[in-house]
């Protein structure tokens, strides 16, 4: 019987401002005017309200009456660390909480949740992963041992720098694309990082919780904590590894759809089994060997059935706009300007490009769900005016 591995992504990123062509070159704070603060505020005090505050507090009570048997790890993004700061601090304050009870991992990534992985010159990338680490530092007196890239995007490249950084570990998706027969349910190793151990989410057990709890037309609904328990305790292999965004939990699955009496129950079922127990990522890279090793020339991710970074870099516009960064950016480098390559950064943040894709069927359901725009079109061409804006205020070195 395998050991259980559950982590989520924690992210709330900074929604832009609708900002039209007219305004680009006007003089203003763009820190006020790029991004839509009273969105922000709404979606994240609700995601407090429905998801953050209740989920830790049942995950705490959860570690406590299990003995601590029940073992968790968490990615924090620097913009959502940025939202507890600004809005609530009892947010923060509960996941160090649960920090210290030592059933908790936290895992590192790049701070503002961006693309930098896929830039030509992977600096970038490096010193958000650095940051993102001294962030972890100082706000919990941790140091994390895994890495988990943006929305898990992994290739060769990615897996080298980050082994030279120091990591034990790095997660990553567990698709066939890489895999073949393989199972997700091992360690293995990067064909070019032999020091380096990579965690390969189950995908299929890990979206029946994340995608197809609420669907009443799915054949295995309801989902039921005992039968959960039952087919981790079934499956092939050493490690499971289930990973989500952690706004499943009350968020994206409502409390009426009974998502927190699964998680209440959940521990408990999965440990009835003899042979059953959960580790945190950590734990896993520290007892796990590689099995075997795995060769991705290619960029993967967890999302959308592609698996693929086709959800940010799947057509033109998104290309398009992604190529603008990478011009910004070259140009900042050297004006040595915090507001501006702060702002840079903040519009680096992927969802910003997962709101123009134009994909359809269930993988453009999901990103419609999560735009605030009603069509790819306008997220486009708001984004790339504020691209534009930045632009003009980088070459002229001035906010």
């Amino acid at each position: 019987m395998p050991a259980i591995c559950m982590y989520f992504e924690v992210h709330q990123p900074f929604r832009l401002n609708r900002f039209s062509v007219f305004n680009i070159g006007e003089n203003f704070n763009p820190f006020e005017v790029y991004f839509n603060h009273k969105l922000n505020k709404v979606l994240f005090e609700r995601a407090v309200r429905k998801c953050y505050l209740p989920t830790n507090k049942l995950i705490l009570e959860l570690i406590e009456d299990t003995d601590r048997n029940f073992k968790v790890s968490f990615s924090l993004t620097g913009t959502f660390m940025e939202y507890c700061d600004a809005l609530a601090q009892e947010v923060m304050r509960s996941f160090q909480d649960l920090v210290e009870t030592g059933c908790v991992s936290l895992i590192c990534e790049t701070y503002y949740h961006s693309l930098s992985s896929l830039f030509e010159d992977l600096s970038e990338f490096k010193e958000q992963v650095e940051m993102h680490r001294n962030a972890i530092r100082s706000r919990f007196g941790y140091e994390p041992k895994v890495f988990r890239n943006t929305e898990a995007i992994y290739d060769n490249r990615i897996a080298k720098e980050i082994e030279r950084m120091g990591f034990k570990g790095i997660i990553t998706e567990g698709t066939e694309k890489i895999l073949g027969w393989r199972s997700p349910n091992y360690i293995y190793r990067p064909v070019n990082a032999p020091n380096l151990k990579v965690l390969l989410r189950n995908h299929r057990l890990s979206d029946d919780i994340a995608f197809r709890f609420s669907a009443v037309g799915w054949e295995e609904y309801p989902l039921t904590a005992d039968k959960y328990a039952r087919w981790l305790s079934s499956c092939e292999g050493e490690i499971v590894n289930i990973f989500m965004d952690y706004e499943t939990f009350g968020e994206h699955n409502w409390p009426e759809s009974g998502i927190f009496d699964f998680l209440y129950h959940l521990p408990r079922e999965v440990l009835k089994y003899p042979n059953n127990y959960f580790v945190t990522v950590d734990e896993a890279v520290e007892r796990f060997s590689p099995v075997g090793e795995i060769d991705v020339p290619f960029a993967i991710s967890w999302a959308d059935n592609e698996r693929d970074v086709s959800p940010w870099l799947g057509n033109e516009m998104q290309i398009a706009c992604f190529n603008e960064l990478k011009e910004i950016g070259k140009m900042l480098k050297d004006k040595g300007d915090e507001d501006l390559l702060k702002l840079w950064r903040l519009l680096q943040t992927s969802d910003h490009l997962y709101y123009i894709s134009t994909k359809g069927f269930a993988d453009g359901e999901i990103h419609k769900y999560f735009s605030p725009y009603s069509n790819p079109y306008e997220g486009f061409i708001n984004y790339m005016n504020i691209l534009q804006d930045l632009r003009r205020k980088v070459e002229g070195g001035r906010l």
